[in-house]
């Protein structure tokens, strides 16, 4: 069993930055995938990113490719988001999420682990 807690949301403007955490409890973080996706107002859940249990490889969606990076501290149990030149589309609250690496990463269903989700908001 694995919970997750996201932080480091917030109301920033275009071209800012920002870092979100994921911090997990419980055991065998490090043999999950830990990925982010996130939701706006009416719209469905979306695949971010994601890294495999090693951190040695990242895929990233087409719309974050290039500004966002993904990382993780096995030994810190944490999940990390790097956004950067960050635009009033990425406006939406991120979940962390974790579990065994599949094909499937870009699906929610892929996942067994949700975090509750941090909200970014991005001004124009």
């Amino acid at each position: 069993q694995v919970q997750l807690v996201e932080s480091g949301g917030g109301l920033v403007q275009t071209g800012d930055s920002l870092r979100l955490s994921c911090a997990a409890s419980g055991r065998f973080f490090s043999s999950y995938a830990v990925s982010w996706f996130r939701q706006a107002p009416g719209k469905e859940r979306e695949f971010v990113a994601v890294i495999r249990r090693s951190g040695g490889e990242t895929y990233y969606a087409d719309s974050v490719k290039g500004r966002f990076t993904i990382s993780r501290d096995n030994d810190r149990k944490k999940g990390y988001l790097q956004m950067d030149s960050l635009k009033p589309d990425d406006t939406a609250a991120y979940f962390c999420a974790a579990g065994a690496f599949s094909r499937r990463y870009m699906s929610s269903s892929a996942y067994d682990y949700w975090g509750q989700g941090t909200q970014v908001t991005v001004s124009s």
